[in-house]
């Protein structure tokens, strides 16, 4: 058994590929400026909801709680459509120093995950491959599964969703090589 204090400096490498890499796919390879379509009208909607003064936040049209989803009103609701999930963001949406902190520290969160489950289960001077698999297993499942019930419940579009994934895959792999590589000996 390794303790997590003792993996510091794996966990800290880890995070900082990891937020390296992220940077990389976001800025670089731009794939993923297809997973947000546009509006036909963008100009209307947007001066629609300005004058609504809709707050920050998370958002369902129609909306309804509890049994009235069962209602006749309701039901015509979502059959004349359109049904709409949205996140009204802040007005400094695009400042992206406390989002960017925030990825950091969950790289942070993910890297202790995977260096705690891989030192419960390996000994001081185990394989890279054993470390490897282990830490690469955490790391994709902290970084990936959940993105999954994006697409199931809230029917956003798989392409994006299944980036995201393949994303996590990469972090994973990230994730698990700096553990195995710093692993003590």
């Amino acid at each position: 058994m390794v303790p997590v204090p003792a993996l510091w400096l794996p966990i800290l490498v880890a995070s900082v590929l990891v937020f390296i890499v992220s940077s990389i796919i976001h800025t670089v390879l731009k794939y993923h400026n297809s997973d947000f379509g546009g509006v036909a009208g963008e100009d209307r909607l947007q001066a629609a909801m300005r004058e609504l003064n809709i707050p920050p936040g998370d958002y369902m049209v129609p909306h309804c709680e509890g049994k009235e989803r069962n209602s006749d009103e309701f039901k015509a609701k979502v059959k004349a459509g359109p049904v709409v999930v949205m996140t009204v963001m802040p007005e400094d949406a695009f400042n992206m120093t406390g989002s960017l902190i925030q990825w950091f520290l969950y790289c942070i969160l993910v890297s202790v995950f995977a260096a705690y489950v891989a030192g419960i289960s390996l000994g001081v001077g185990a394989d890279y491959m054993a470390v490897f698999r282990i830490a690469g297993t955490v790391a994709f499942a902290g970084y990936g599964l959940a993105l999954l019930q994006n697409s199931i419940w809230y029917k956003r579009n798989w392409t994006a969703t299944l980036k995201s994934v393949a994303d996590a895959f990469v972090y994973g792999l990230v994730t698990a090589g700096a553990l195995g590589w710093l692993w003590p000996s």
